[in-house]
């Protein structure tokens, strides 16, 4: 009694108020639905408002031989409006819904699970969501994709740029990072790799629990799981953190090329963290699951690689591509998918950075060569690199290449010294967050002390290829360098499946 008097109180000197408000003419903004999509016009669906999340903890249960997935996802949020209802983008079977333990009802409509709260979220306070779920995610399609991969020992959830709804409730963009904890237990004999440092795997009735966890902001499609039959290899890094990196024992005879490989990770990352600052993450490694799927992605903290890499023998050009990432991709992400260059052609960038470092062809050779591959009339120099539509967001030329022309033309014009504190301060100032193409700009040019603008028009936003200005004059050979057959190579895996 005495609870329910003091809420009925409550009740009525808030009705009191907002009457006492409105008669006075100032008007009372109602609790509103959060919305279903962030905007982003290249992925109308992707993502939601109203919330901003801190912190996902995943604690699964995942059965290789049916490929059944389930377990419980809490969320920890905060609400940025005063919010009657949000949504998560998720395709899995919701069981139930509790926020801030209280049941609340939801509905699962396309790819979106919404949910309705017993009471409003006030603008600034803290939500617990706990959703109970269960399916196969082999067998779910979103917006046309069916991106969850089964393999013969297990899965692996690794796609860009959609993934974490296939396997777990998330607001699905780079815009609205978290931390993680991920837990999956197996069955005792099955390994499961994820993101961060491994806390521990204990053994229990015959499964094992494989719990990871993520300590610094990182995109929902970067938080991966792979899970099969793996051989786990730890070591320490030259900067004192752990690396950790496994091996697929389906892998075949790619297998010493693979190790000999993502084995030079820790080498790759010091180099990388000499030109573009320190490396932003608490863990390294790699991973290379034992089934062709056609690409390598820059899963934070481990990178995953197809075993095709590693056909001709080992690659360390897709090492580098994918740990250049974890600056520009996973440090800094794209605030709209249409700003894919800030993440590919940095990377495409490093790959040349590294020729030069190993006597394999100077950057200034690979742009002489790349410049000079197709004449004005090839439609590849139609594709917008700092815009190239949704169609052509992993356009292997178009995007890959240009993107690492463009960056190449701006180092000729700042010189050296003023190119690599711009990378430097690029990161340091977006760390963690997400940027624009426009922002990375106004960074070159407060650094450099030249007006940019013309030079990034020309070579992002002109659908043509591009003039070379009076510096560039002199370099009009065709040679192909010592090192651009790998990165072809390199380049066309990655972009032939939107990598």
């Amino acid at each position: 009694m005495g609870r329910f008097a003091l809420r009925s109180t409550v009740f009525v000197t808030l009705a009191t108020t907002v009457a006492g408000l409105l008669l006075a003419g100032t008007a009372v903004a109602a609790p509103a639905p959060g919305g279903q999509t962030v905007g982003d016009p290249y992925y109308p669906t992707d993502g939601n408002t109203g919330y901003d999340v801190g912190h996902y903890d995943l604690r699964l249960q995942y059965q290789p031989s049916t490929d059944q997935l389930s377990g419980t996802a809490t969320i920890l949020a905060t609400a940025t409006q005063d919010l009657s209802q949000f949504s998560f983008d998720f395709g899995l079977h919701t069981d139930s819904v509790l926020v801030n333990n209280v049941p609340a009802t939801y509905s699962s409509t396309g790819a979106k699970l919404v949910i309705t709260p017993a009471t409003y979220l006030a603008k600034g306070s803290p939500i617990t969501v706990v959703v109970r779920y269960d399916g196969i995610p082999s067998q779910v399609t979103i917006n046309g994709e069916q991106d969850w991969l089964r393999t013969p020992d297990g899965a692996q959830a690794v796609q860009e740029p959609h993934m974490a709804a296939f396997w777990y409730p998330a607001n699905d963009h780079p815009t609205d990072k978290a931390t993680y904890d991920v837990s999956v237990a197996v069955p005792d004999g099955t390994q499961v790799i994820s993101n961060g440092t491994l806390v521990s795997s204990p053994s229990r009735l015959g499964q094992t629990r494989w719990n990871w966890r993520s300590t610094k902001p990182q995109a929902t499609y970067l938080t991966f799981i792979a899970i099969g039959k793996y051989e786990i290899r730890r070591t320490t890094g030259p900067d004192g953190k752990p690396v950790i990196s496994a091996y697929s024992t389906a892998i075949g005879a790619n297998r010493d090329a693979a190790i000999a490989s993502v084995e030079r990770t820790p080498e790759v990352l010091a180099w990388e963290s000499s030109l573009f600052g320190p490396f932003p993450f608490e863990a390294q490694g790699g991973v290379v699951p034992g089934v062709d799927f056609g690409f390598a992605l820059e899963t934070q903290t481990r990178p995953v690689y197809t075993p095709a890499f590693f056909n001709g023998g080992s690659d360390v050009s897709v090492i580098v591509h994918e740990n250049a990432h974890q600056w520009f991709g996973d440090a800094v992400s794209v605030n709209r998918w249409s700003n894919i260059w800030l993440n590919e052609g940095f990377a495409s960038y490093a790959e040349w950075l590294w020729s030069e470092k190993e006597g394999e062809g100077t950057a200034q050779q690979l742009f002489d060569y790349y410049y000079n591959l197709y004449p004005a009339s090839d439609a590849r120099w139609q594709i917008l690199t700092g815009d190239p539509g949704a169609d052509h967001q992993f356009s292997g030329f178009g995007v890959y290449t240009r993107g690492a022309l463009a960056l190449h033309a701006l180092r000729t014009t700042v010189g050296d010294d003023n190119f690599f504190a711009i990378l430097k301060a690029w990161v340091a100032s977006r760390e963690y967050s997400d940027g624009t193409i426009n922002q990375f700009i106004g960074i070159a040019e407060k650094v450099s002390g030249k007006p940019l603008h013309d030079l990034f028009q020309q070579w992002l936003f002109t659908p043509a290829k591009p003039a070379l200005a009076s510096s560039f004059a002199a370099h009009t050979t065709s040679v192909k360098p010592k090192s651009a057959a790998q990165i072809d190579r390199t380049r066309d895996l990655l972009s032939s499946a939107n990598h």
